[in-house]
């Protein structure tokens, strides 16, 4: 068996959208669990399409969720180059290779021709498709004499090449996630292989492009599945063996039908982009994963299950890449749609934080501190992440979960205020702030001690101590262990805190 070979070749129109990532990790799971090679091809030919910015985006992309390629841009194999833009002088040679076979031929129809056609059956409630039953009655080189054909060549008369659909044919293809795939070949259209512009379609520079690059595996969307008959027969026409294919499920909206779109990710609050896309035409930017602080491997984990599981029986979520790459096989993706799940993903990423050591995500924490003009030491900031962390999902949301350990509170939540803050508190708390004046260990276990036994000596209902204490404190009813906070802060703070909260709600 030759060697795997598969290939992820998205158009640089705009941002990568997570399905196109999808498409790429299921592709580099395979080869990697089959020792072959990942190819990245940029498909250009689409020159009015194309977005500056776009390649590059696509090839941090992949780096960024650690599914590099083998060959590409910039990283040569020896079947180069990989913009099809770079490699437009080839296609012609096969253009006239199926031309002077007979599986394809000049059409001279113009476009004003063609619309009065589709314009004619729909009014006869009919659907006008160019293929057996028409094209002879129509303006190409099947229909014209050999000396109409030479003569429109020489006036240099616009035409397009078409490929010749075969005729009452049972057509058999077989999809490694469908099955068996049968197609009567009356129903399909003679697609342009070559326009007029002297640029091929994609249908045409696809299958040369995949047959050079010695591509033994078309792994790619379910949206490409029509194309797959004229795919397969046009292997046919060169004679060149036809690599498999397989056809990946949709991502589904997380509710109602139909594909995710970014409205659905904009509507709903979650990025559909793996990283955040400025327009280079409108200057609009869309959220992308990586700024909003999920980590590569959240985001991978999340894709894989996205029409794929290791099979029955199976409970395991959290994979690595490596774990990836040995439980994947195509025979294991779904035919049907997979829905997304903004939820989920967030669960991956949960995991994936309490995954990472407390000093890295202090440095980055550190980060977010400088930004707010605090400074801290390093020891502390790990101390604080250890305590938190659990509840967090990114670290963006350190701050908002342990603000009060870098800055007494300017104000006091109302309802908590109303709840907590009787009477008696301010009593109450003079004597808490005698007793942690005279507490020398403050440590968290000794204030511990130290309260509770002062709270059951004075008979006094721990709530009408504790809460008030809290919202001293942190502001609201909020927060890890009180006395883990009281000792971080330090005995000079928290009588601050005390002072400021008895001043403020008297």
């Amino acid at each position: 068996m030759s060697k795997v070979r598969v290939r992820f070749a998205p158009s640089p129109t705009g941002p990568l959208h997570i399905g196109g990532v999808r498409t790429a990790l299921f592709n580099y799971l395979f080869a990697k669990k089959n020792d072959g090679d990942f190819v990245l091809r940029i498909e250009d030919t689409d020159q009015t399409r194309y977005v500056e910015g776009a390649e590059d985006y696509i090839i941090e992309t992949l780096n960024w969720c650690n599914i590099p390629f083998d060959e590409g841009p910039e990283k040569e194999g020896n079947v180069g180059p990989y913009r099809q833009s770079e490699r437009k002088d080839l296609y012609t040679a096969y253009a006239d290779n199926l031309l002077a076979s007979g599986n394809a031929y000049y059409a001279f129809d113009t476009p004003d021709e063609l619309t009065a056609h589709r314009k004619d059956h729909e009014a006869k409630g009919k659907t006008f498709i160019y293929n057996w039953h028409n094209r002879l009655k129509l303006s190409n080189s099947l229909a014209l004499s050999e000396e109409e054909v030479q003569k429109k060549l020489a006036n240099n008369e616009p035409y397009v090449i078409r490929f010749k659909s075969p005729q009452d044919e049972a057509l058999k293809m077989q999809d490694e996630i469908r099955g068996e795939i049968d197609i009567d070949t009356n129903i399909l259209d003679d697609k342009v292989l070559f326009k007029s512009d002297g640029m091929p379609t994609y249908h045409l520079a696809n299958i040369v492009d995949d047959h050079l690059m010695k591509i033994t595996h078309v792994i790619r969307g379910e949206e490409w599945l029509p194309s797959m008959p004229l795919h397969v027969l046009l292997y046919k026409a060169f004679g060149w063996e036809t690599p498999k294919f397989a056809h990946l499920p949709l991502i589904l909206k997380p509710t109602g039908k139909g594909k995710l779109s970014k409205r659905d990710g904009d509507k709903m609050g979650f990025p559909v982009f793996p990283l955040e896309w400025k327009d280079p035409k409108t200057s609009d930017i869309a959220s992308g994963y990586r700024e909003e602080g999920y980590v590569p491997e959240a985001v991978m984990n999340m894709l894989a299950f996205l029409g794929w599981n290791e099979g029955e029986g199976s409970e395991k979520e959290i994979y690595s890449l490596d774990e990836l790459i040995k439980a994947f096989s195509l025979e294991h993706v779904s035919k049907g749609g997979a829905k997304f799940d903004p939820e989920k993903t967030k669960w991956f990423q949960h995991h994936y934080l309490q995954e990472e050591e407390n000093l890295d995500l202090a440095k980055r924490y550190l980060q977010i501190l400088a930004e707010k003009n605090i400074e801290a030491s390093l020891p502390y900031v790990e101390e604080v992440v250890k305590t938190i962390k659990e509840r967090a999902t990114f670290v963006n949301d350190f701050w908002e979960l342990s603000s009060f350990y870098f800055v007494a509170p300017e104000s006091f939540e109302k309802k908590a205020a109303k709840k907590a803050w009787k009477e008696q508190t301010p009593e109450i708390m003079e004597n808490i702030k005698i007793l942690l004046q005279g507490t020398e260990d403050f440590s968290q276990e000794t204030l511990q001690e130290n309260v509770k036994k002062w709270i059951t000596d004075q008979e006094i209902g721990f709530g009408k101590v504790m809460q008030p204490l809290r919202l001293a404190m942190v502001g609201e009813m909020k927060g890890p262990d009180l006395f883990h906070i009281i000792s971080s802060i330090g005995k000079e703070n928290a009588i601050q805190r005390i002072d400021f909260a008895i001043a403020e709600l008297r």
